[in-house]
């Protein structure tokens, strides 16, 4: 018999990620904070999106963002695409409504 640590990183009540590395779970609950974060910010600007585009905008920039960082301090897009290496999130489109 063998015992196993698993850590649990929910979100919203939602569990995200299941894994036995602590680091990783550290790691990928700091990025959903700065998801937060950044979403509540997008939002206060006056950027109207729907709910889910919001979450996964904000998800995007906060697992890229280190990539995001280069980018305002005037890197070119496609350079930077090139050595980029995070994950990407699919946002699927959307139908306006109205």
């Amino acid at each position: 018999m063998s015992i196993v640590i698993k850590y649990v990183v929910e979100h919203k009540g939602v569990e995200k990620l299941v894994t036995t590395d602590k680091k990783e779970a550290d790691k990928y609950d700091k990025m959903l904070d700065v998801a937060d974060n950044l979403a509540g910010y997008i939002d206060a600007k006056g950027l109207k999106l729907e709910a889910d585009a919001l979450e996964d905008l904000s998800i995007m920039l906060a697992k890229n963002k280190d990539a995001i960082s280069k980018l305002l301090r005037g890197a070119n897009a496609q350079d930077t695409l090139a050595e980029d290496t995070a994950a990407v999130v699919e946002i699927e489109p959307r139908q306006a409504q109205g």
